[in-house]
């Protein structure tokens, strides 16, 4: 069995692929890289070959019809042998000390008889034209260095959630879980990270700067104009985070510092939703801003409540246009604090 399996989804990713490759290939015989060809039409399926025939003892191509970024999540899950899971998307890449120090920890972890349910790093925002990279951290809220458990997670500061980029879990406990995918749908990571939580019983965390996260194309996902262009996604991906927590709730709420953080996730997931409907200015989406909140309030009142209620609930409903560009102008200093596009 290999320690670790990383699924590496590519669209039409033929330009920059090889960096995000050539960063995993430290990794050597204990990693399987699993390239994803996703329906691509340019000449990623060729470059994924030329990969599989120059390192077929590590890496495997699977060529599949299109269905976006979350059935190429899929599978790479399904044809998974590592004990561990990773995603690192085509246009990103990792540090290779940090690798070889994550590689290293759980070879130990193993070592002394001991696997982990999720285990946590940082990731660094390469951000096109910036300098300084922000450095996503976090050793104010997890113990370092030693297996923990929810009982011993601390605050997390606003901005501080932990995202695709800084997980790798355990494989086993992604299937136990039941985790799959939307299809054609954009923002998955979030539920990728978001569901396997309530089974996750035991964490470590490494305090070393691994994922590195590149942010600024044009035609990113993460651009803030695609993602108005796509906010019904981002609303579906939002109702369906909801969804879950409903039908998971007796599970939850039985470990309150689980609660509270999935709790949180939701309501900053909720909050960018109705930032990109009012920063919109479609009359249309700030109908669809209402429709989501009375679905949240159908779905179950007390989350609503707390959601609504809350710090940034409440921002997001100051009425009249004065309200609404107080709450744009107050996303606009939390983008520059925590430089996410």
């Amino acid at each position: 069995m290999k320690l670790l399996s990383i699924a590496v989804p590519c669209y039409n990713s033929s330009a920059y692929m090889r960096r995000c490759i050539d960063s995993l290939l430290p990794g050597g015989e204990d990693v399987e890289i699993i390239i994803v060809n996703d329906g691509s039409k340019d000449n990623t399926a060729d470059i994924a070959e030329e990969y599989r025939e120059r390192f077929p003892s590590i890496i495997k191509v699977v060529n599949k019809e299109n269905g976006g970024h979350g059935s190429a999540v899929n599978a790479g899950m399904a044809c998974a042998k590592g004990l561990y899971f990773k995603v690192v998307d085509s246009d990103d890449w990792v540090n290779q000390s940090a690798y070889i120090k994550i590689l290293d920890t759980l070879k130990e972890l193993l070592k002394d008889g001991k696997t982990v349910d999720l285990f946590i790093s940082n990731y660094v925002y390469e951000k096109e034209g910036e300098r300084r990279k922000k450095v996503m951290k976090y050793h104010h809220a997890l113990p370092q260095e030693q297996i923990f458990t929810w009982k011993d997670v601390r605050h997390f500061r606003v901005g501080q959630y932990i995202l695709m980029h800084s997980v790798i879990y355990r494989t086993n406990l992604l299937r136990e879980c039941g985790l799959r995918l939307p299809e054609h749908t954009f923002y998955v990571d979030n539920i990728f990270v978001f569901n396997p939580l309530p089974y996750v019983k035991t964490m470590y965390y490494l305090d070393v700067n691994f994922y590195r996260y590149f942010i600024g194309r044009a035609d990113q996902s993460v651009n803030e104009q695609v993602m108005i262009g796509r906010i019904d996604q981002q609303i579906k991906v939002n109702k369906l985070l909801v969804d879950y927590y409903v039908s998971e709730k007796q599970h939850i709420v039985v470990n309150g510092k689980l609660r509270r953080y999935m709790l949180n996730y939701l309501d900053i997931i909720t909050t960018v939703s109705s930032v990109l409907l009012i920063r919109s200015e479609q009359e249309e989406n700030l109908e669809k801003k209402k429709e989501l909140w009375n679905y949240i309030k159908e779905k179950d009142r007390w989350i609503w409540r707390h959601l609504r209620f809350g710090i940034l609930g409440s921002a997001m409903h100051l009425p009249g246009k004065l309200g609404r560009k107080i709450t744009v102008d107050g996303y606009k200093i939390c983008q520059r604090i925590f430089h996410f596009n």
